[in-house]
C-alpha cells in the first residue's frame, strides 16, 4: 500500500500569494515553482506526489518527470477536478491517498471515496515543516562530520 498525494495544482497556485504572483507574470513560472516544491516534498517524505493542472489540449495527458513526480493535464472542456476525482475513485481503496484542494465539493467527493482531503493552507504548513526538518537533518550531519 503506497502513500500518494494528489494536488489540485490551480487550487494551490491561486491560494498561495507567491505562486499567484508568479502566475500573474507567467503561468509556466507558477507551475514550475509548484512542481519543484512537490518534488522536494516527495523527496523528503517519501509520499508520491501527483500534480493535476487544467490543460488546453484536446485530450488529457500525463507525464512523469525525472525524480518521480507525476503530472496530469486535463483536456479542453474537462476540469482538473474531474481528473482528481477520477484518480481518487480509482486509487483511494488501494493506497493511502491525500488530496490537496480548497474546493469544498471536491473535498467531499474525494473523502467519499476514502481519500483524506487537505486544505492548501495546511499543505503549505506541511511543506514548510518538511523543509525545516530537512535543514535540521543537514545541520546535524554537518556537526557529526
Amino acid at each position: 500500500m503506497g502513500r500518494y498525494m494528489i494536488v489540485d495544482a490551480h487550487s494551490v497556485i491561486f491560494a498561495w500569494p507567491e505562486l499567484r504572483q508568479l502566475h500573474s507574470r507567467r503561468t509556466l513560472l507558477a507551475r514550475e515553482a509548484l512542481v519543484k516544491a512537490l518534488t522536494e516534498y516527495q523527496d523528503v517524505t517519501g509520499i508520491r506526489a501527483v500534480a493535476v493542472f487544467d490543460g488546453q489540449g484536446e485530450t488529457s495527458s500525463g507525464e512523469q518527470l525525472p525524480g518521480g513526480i507525476q503530472i496530469f493535464y486535463s483536456a479542453a472542456g474537462q476540469t482538473a477536478d474531474s481528473i482528481v476525482e477520477r484518480l481518487a475513485a480509482k486509487y483511494a481503496s488501494e493506497h493511502e491517498l491525500i488530496v490537496v484542494t480548497d474546493d469544498i465539493p471536491e473535498q467531499e467527493t474525494v473523502t467519499s471515496f476514502g481519500a483524506t482531503a487537505l486544505s492548501t493552507g495546511l499543505f503549505k504548513q506541511m511543506l514548510e515543516e518538511a523543509e525545516a526538518d530537512l535543514q535540521r537533518q543537514i545541520q546535524q550531519r554537518r556537526r557529526q562530520e
